[in-house]
């Protein structure tokens, strides 16, 4: 359940919990003194069901008002399906890099080698810009995600293909001012004050990752 059909069905008890309470005082009133005044009672009987048929006629009728406009606020199948990128993953070697797209963003995917895990793994903490451990930036240590954009000003670095430059820590290069990262997707020289992003991932099997 989202968020707003949350907020509108816990908005909906509450209303209808306050009229039960309302109409459980008003009729325990209307006994307790039907003996002594039978004729008024009849006259503010008919006035406590009016203001309480008043009272469930308006949350119903707001309830109504307010669900298009709730309903508005859910993003439409095919915008979700446009949030989530499915990947297979089958034919990239250890060692490839390929580039994909998620939410109009470059993501890139590579399949690392032994020689990359060593590289992030062996990297001290106190030596980066960004202090993160390889291991919480990846589900797999072989295969890592990242959403290609530099930090600095939001250029696609190099380093995809086998022919790019890829910096002085053999992870990716930014051409537009300079910022290296290294095979984590880690800042470790330059003005980019951030490391690149890991986006939101899952594996769905071992040839398919599904992105968003």
């Amino acid at each position: 359940m989202t968020t707003p059909y949350l907020v509108l069905t816990v908005t909906l008890i509450f209303i209808f919990l306050f009229i039960y309470m309302v109409s459980t005082v008003v009729w325990g009133k209307v006994v307790s003194a039907n003996d002594k005044k039978a004729e008024l009672n009849k006259e503010e009987t008919r006035r406590d069901f009016l203001h309480v048929s008043t009272i469930t006629i308006g949350a119903i009728g707001s309830a109504t008002f307010m669900w298009p406009f709730i309903k508005s606020m859910n993003p439409a199948e095919d915008t979700l399906a446009l949030g989530t990128t499915e990947v297979d993953i089958s034919n990239i070697d250890e060692g490839q890099s390929i580039t994909v797209t998620w939410r109009g963003k470059p993501v890139f995917i590579r399949k690392r080698s032994k020689e990359d895990i060593a590289e992030a793994k062996n990297a001290k903490l106190s030596n980066l810009p960004d202090p993160e451990k390889d291991s919480d930036r990846v589900k797999k240590e072989d295969w890592l995600i990242l959403v290609g954009v530099c930090t600095h000003l939001g250029c696609v670095p190099s380093g995809q293909k086998v022919s790019d430059k890829k910096g002085d820590f053999n992870g990716w290069y930014c051409p537009c001012h300079g910022s290296h990262y290294d095979t984590s997707g880690r800042i470790r020289k330059g003005p980019a004050p951030d490391n690149m992003e890991v986006p939101p991932y899952k594996f769905l099997n071992d040839n398919t990752v599904l992105i968003g």
